[in-house]
């Protein structure tokens, strides 16, 4: 007999998705989370947007689980009263130079399955955003915003109605398999730790996930990077009136602009590799942002950015080399049964939350 059937170790929203599906699925299950707060590091610290699915190759899994994902979100956040709006993005040209990069992600995105974004001329561009200077742009009727927070929180509301629960303050140290499950050495913050054994195991730890993992012998996990993500606050009214980003950078998606459910306008994040979990913003980037942006935004006045806040993306790719997709491994992939472990969901794992959670379901 084991503690608990299932456990998913992680309370960021990909991890209370999982729980919560795992739950609906008849599980008893219980989520360790080594903070005080649920979804208090990557979750917390994004652009909270709802991405339309466009960046994605053909086949990857971050396109199989963004674009159902995004329709999951929209209707859940509707029967859950959950803050959102579908705002709208824009993804623009610069120069004339820029153009061929733009028709590529639309012809990209057609062939992964979203049909509906309409590519709008210069003239079209001054009369819908006036304050906007660029050759062209791809419009995203169905990118939107929504409150992270209040998401995470039906989440656990879900899992906790089936029965499921969420402990905080309980770092996993280790994983090791036993006979017909698994069993994990738990650290409360103090001297004391303590072991705890289940029948079932998903590890959407995050940043933690390949170290963790490990500790799993035959695991194979990847080795994971911290790209971090910096955002500036606009003093001011917001210019635009929909979601503005550049076309994609190495690492990220570039210096964007994106308005809170208050329309409030913050620009980022840029891209900044680092070695450790530092979530300081530095006051001397904001001279790259305001180059960034003058280049859709001209008339971004001196002054009127200030350091906001900053995430830190779990990479599994190294600097400079293409994007690694989303890594999902099941027992198919490494042959421990009853394990899936997740590793690099950065964006879009907040659109592909609910979709995640189904597939990570399934596996099990």
């Amino acid at each position: 007999m084991h503690d608990i059937e299932t456990l998913v170790i992680g309370a960021g929203v990909v991890g209370l998705a999982c729980a919560r599906a795992l739950a609906l699925a008849g599980r008893e299950v219980m989520v360790l989370e080594q903070h005080g707060l649920i979804g208090s590091q990557t979750s917390s610290r994004n652009s909270e947007v709802i991405h339309a699915g466009i960046y994605y190759p053909v086949g990857s899994l971050r396109a199989k689980l963004c674009l159902p994902g995004k329709h999951q979100l929209y209707r859940f956040c509707a029967e859950n009263g959950i803050a959102h709006e579908r705002i709208g993005k824009l993804i623009v040209a610069s120069d004339e130079t820029q153009l061929p990069e733009l028709e590529r992600l639309h012809r990209q995105a057609i062939d992964t399955g979203l049909t509906d974004l309409v590519f709008l001329d210069r003239q079209r561009l001054q009369e819908i955003e006036p304050a906007l200077v660029a050759c062209g742009a791809l419009w995203s009727p169905s990118t939107g915003i929504i409150d992270s927070h209040g998401f995470m929180l039906a989440l656990q509301g879900g899992l906790e109605d089936r029965g499921g629960q969420v402990v905080l303050n309980s770092r996993v140290r280790r994983i090791d398999p036993c006979e017909g499950g698994f069993r994990l050495e738990v650290d409360t913050g103090g001297e004391d730790t303590y072991s705890l054994t289940c029948r079932d195991l998903v590890v959407s730890a995050g940043h933690g996930a390949p170290g963790l993992m490990e500790t799993v012998s035959g695991a194979h996990p990847p080795r994971g990077y911290l790209a971090k993500g910096n955002y500036f606050k606009l003093q001011g009214k917001a210019p635009f009136s929909r979601l503005v980003y550049p076309l994609p950078e190495p690492g990220g998606s570039g210096v964007h602009i994106t308005l809170d459910l208050q329309h409030q306008a913050r620009f980022g994040p840029d891209v900044e590799w680092v070695e450790d979990l530092d979530y300081e913003v530095d006051p001397g980037r904001g001279d790259r942002f305001y180059e960034a942006i003058r280049r859709y935004w001209p008339g971004l006045p001196d002054n009127s950015l200030v350091p906001d806040y900053s995430g830190i993306r779990p990479k599994i790719s190294a600097p400079g080399a293409p994007a690694a997709d989303f890594r999902i491994d099941g027992p198919q992939a490494h042959g421990i049964q009853g394990l899936v472990a997740l590793y690099g969901i950065e964006s879009p794992g907040l659109t592909s939350a609910l979709e995640i959670g189904d597939f990570v379901t399934a596996l099990l």
